[in-house]
């Protein structure tokens, strides 16, 4: 493989010389430096070797993230501050594989500058400049790729020891917060929860819950608050290991890790990673087995990361009806700009008409990569009348070479939805829904035509195409 800037960013992390890491693969330097520069492949056996000195897994060197980079600076560079450049997608390529961190820096700069267009009195000073500690710990999470071996490993035993109780997770759960922290646990009416679905009274010692809340919910939220309390060492050691600095930031990220925590209570790795390769990833059968809802069992579905037990990369996203995403977590790649919303061709969508079921697609992007979606919506937590519940759609995507391990693939056949990143980036000249021209290419106007695309526009591959008006 030509991972040439992965490698040279590998060997950066570990604090090693190109000579040093030569000696440690057994090779030249001079070898290692062409390999770096992509002017020879990095063999299976040098793969091999790196696994072996460096304790790397090799599915995750392999697995890239510049699929993720990649469109994240062709959706920076549709913005109309770039648009005239009309930077070439190869050329975009040759950066993020050649210069990697190159690549980050212009990402970093254009969210930068993005936070400073939504805040125009900012200033230029760094200590003034509009900081958004959401977009923050999702770089944290996406960073760790979701996957945190040291709580997913003590939740693991955790939930072992819970389960010598009896099947009751919830009753055990409670008895330990009792016994150990003396934190009673109370279903309390919603009008006394005032809205709120849980809450920790440290005076009282109480875990208060709402009789809103689902049987699931109860059972996440008594093992959330058990991690705040029991592991809170491993928690804010793991938020120690990021970059993040932010007050801010670090308690959005403390909520997710505990959040991370109690689903694997609830979800054993080993437990779950069994059933989930038994029932062929069959997400209704796993909600049942274990007395999680359809959006736990989804998210928990992209954290099976562990070496020798790796499940099916998936890619999560959560949106609204207005299409906003809340939700974005990955194990596996898939093209989602950062910068934009997402396809309307893609069945994500239409869930909201097909309450509880579960849509099947197989989806093809611009560039021949071939993808297989779940879909399906969910409801947030109930609400006393007049107040109407949230709803989500959740999908789950993953490469189409997955695909044989997964229930819903078996039958799924015909043309695959054709879809793009985002209106802005993705250059199909046929797409009805289109809702916006691509950036990089030049409208044609002729106000003698209107055609059923909205948009004509210049494809630049060199072929004619007729123009329409818009």
């Amino acid at each position: 493989m030509f991972i040439g800037g992965k490698l040279r960013r590998l060997r950066r992390d570990l604090g090693l010389s190109q000579t040093r890491l030569a000696e440690d693969l057994g090779i030249s330097p001079s070898y290692a430096n062409l390999m770096e520069r992509n002017q020879r492949p990095v063999s299976a056996q040098v793969l091999i070797r790196l696994a072996e000195v460096y304790y790397l897994d090799i599915g995750a060197l392999a697995a890239s993230e510049d699929d993720r980079s990649l469109t994240e600076l062709q959706a920076a560079m549709s913005d109309p501050l770039f648009r005239d450049l009309a930077v070439p997608q190869q050329e975009l390529r040759d950066l993020v594989e050649t210069c990697p961190s190159v690549a980050d820096a212009i990402r970093r700069l254009y969210q930068a500058y993005q936070q400073t267009q939504r805040d125009p009195d900012a200033t230029a000073g760094a200590e003034s400049r509009p900081f958004d500690p959401v977009e923050a710990v999702r770089n944290a999470i996406e960073a760790a790729r979701n996957y945190f071996p040291a709580l997913d490993e003590t939740a693991e035993a955790l939930a072992t020891e819970l389960a010598e109780a009896g099947p009751d997770l919830l009753g055990a759960l409670a008895a330990r917060l009792q016994a150990r922290h003396s934190v009673r646990l109370r279903i309390l009416p919603a009008d006394v929860m005032a809205g709120a679905l849980r809450r920790f009274d440290r005076h009282r010692r109480q875990l208060q819950l709402s009789e809103m809340v689902s049987p699931s919910g109860r059972v996440f939220q008594a093992a959330f608050q058990l991690a705040t309390i029991e592991h809170a060492a491993l928690i804010d050691a793991l938020v120690d290991e990021t970059a993040l600095t932010d007050a801010t930031a670090r308690r959005m990220f403390r909520i997710f890790l505990a959040n991370s925590f109690a689903g694997a209570v609830m979800m054993p790795y080993g437990r779950f990673f069994a059933a989930a390769e038994a029932c062929r990833y069959d997400v209704t059968v796993l909600a049942q087995r274990f007395n999680a809802s359809l959006e736990q069992v989804c998210h928990r579905l992209t954290t099976l990361q562990r070496a020798g037990a790796r499940g099916v990369p998936f890619f999560m996203i959560r949106v609204d009806d207005a299409g906003n995403v809340s939700k974005r977590h990955a194990s596996g790649r898939f093209h989602l700009s950062r910068y934009g919303g997402t396809c309307p061709l893609w069945n994500l969508h239409e869930t909201f008409r097909s309450p509880g079921a579960i849509l099947t697609q197989r989806l093809e992007m611009p560039d021949g990569t071939a993808f297989f979606s779940i879909a399906a919506s969910v409801s947030g937590a109930r609400q006393p009348f007049p107040a109407r519940e949230a709803r989500f759609a959740i999908g789950l995507v993953c490469e189409m070479k997955y695909a044989g391990r997964i229930v819903y693939a078996d039958g799924e056949g015909g043309a695959a939805a054709r879809i793009g990143t985002n209106c802005r980036l993705c250059e199909r000249t046929d797409c009805a829904q289109r809702a916006e021209p691509p950036a990089a290419r030049p409208i044609l106007i002729d106000e003698n035509l209107r055609g059923v695309v909205p948009f004509q526009f210049d494809p630049g591959r060199g072929r004619t195409q007729r123009p329409g008006n818009a």
